[in-house]
């Protein structure tokens, strides 16, 4: 009766792995699939662009290792580490996407804005870190990015909300996708969604891109206000926000690239795909506040981050010290209103 007993169970256990390991290679096909179809991101500007520019050989900043030298003493990225958000949503509006009116929440930006009439809401989409279009914007930044390729926009707003059928907001920027800005991009003194006055969109990575091995334009970073140079900043910014940082602190703007002798082998294969951006295009300082890197939410992509096994702390391991400073020129002092370049 014992041997019975046991053979059964053994029987029995073989069973469940067996089973176990059907699921398994299920999951891994199911995911498998999923990856093949993952689509590289339409490029957001015509080529000429800087958010794709190749700058591995671009010389450096005569100040670029004292730079480095205070941001790590002054503790680094944000928490001392490079984690990764990837709440904001990247919409696709098409033909169909109902509109909406714009309602110019108060402390709107009337010398930075653009004000269209209406703004395409794709059905299902979301702002920032929320299901649907609504947005704490006493709390929370609430971007909303929608990209209308049809008609050649991207629109991004900040503290957005939807109520009573328009869209609140107290700020959006209307961006040419047919358009290769200047270096003074939408004009000296523009903010934008973000404070540097970057479009966001073009700078965040996303699933896909991972899964296809392959990032092809620069990365959006940011540091503490208090790590930012106060007063002014280098092109392709055109405003420096609200910085308090000394003159030893990078300027809203710079340019970083990961080094060349980095070593790879501490990072996934999915972490290497962003550092390997990293060092073709390097990343712009864009806006102040704690969380280093932005990435798009997988929401709106078909591959997700941990498929492709990418998550928040995939880039702990670059450091402040493994980067460089990309040459920026002479600062441009902050100024107030907005210098069109339309």
């Amino acid at each position: 009766m014992t041997y019975r007993k046991s053979l059964l169970l053994v029987i029995l256990a073989m069973a469940a792995i067996v089973a176990g390991y059907g699921f398994h290679s299920r999951i891994v096909k199911v995911r498998a699939a999923r990856l093949d179809h993952a689509v590289a991101p339409a490029p957001y500007f015509p080529p000429g662009a800087v958010w794709t520019q190749d700058i591995s050989q671009a010389p450096l900043d005569p100040q670029s290792s004292s730079i480095i030298s205070w941001l790590s003493d002054a503790g680094g990225w944000g928490h001392g580490r490079m984690q990764v958000d990837w709440s904001i949503r990247v919409l696709q509006a098409d033909a169909n996407a109902p509109q909406v009116p714009l309602h110019k929440a108060r402390g709107f930006f009337y010398w930075h804005s653009d004000i269209p009439s209406t703004i395409p809401l794709p059905v299902g989409g979301g702002i920032e870190g929320q299901p649907g279009y609504q947005c704490d914007t006493n709390n929370n930044d609430c971007h909303l990015i929608v990209v209308d390729r049809s008609h050649g926009k991207l629109y991004e707003a900040w503290h957005a909300n939807v109520a009573n059928g328009a869209l609140d907001a107290s700020f959006l920027a209307l961006w040419d996708l047919n358009r290769v800005y200047p270096p003074s991009g939408r004009g000296e003194g523009c903010t934008s969604a973000d404070a540097a006055g970057f479009p966001i969109a073009p700078l965040l990575f996303n699933a896909d891109e991972l899964a296809r091995g392959s990032i092809n334009h620069a990365i959006r970073f940011i540091l503490p206000n208090s790590r930012i140079r106060a007063g002014v900043y280098v092109h392709p910014a055109t405003h420096a926000g609200a910085p308090r940082g000394p003159d030893t602190a990078p300027p809203m703007g710079a340019h970083f690239r990961l080094k060349a002798s980095f070593d790879m082998s501490q990072l996934s294969p999915a972490a290497q795909v962003v550092a390997r951006a990293m060092q073709k295009y390097g990343m712009f300082l864009a806006d102040g506040g704690n969380i280093a890197l932005t990435a798009q939410s997988d929401a709106d992509t078909t591959a997700k981050y941990a498929d492709v096994g990418f998550d928040t702390h995939s880039l702990f391991p670059l450091k402040v010290t493994d980067f460089e400073v990309v040459n920026f020129g002479t600062p441009i002092a902050s100024r107030q209103g907005c210098a069109w370049n339309r």
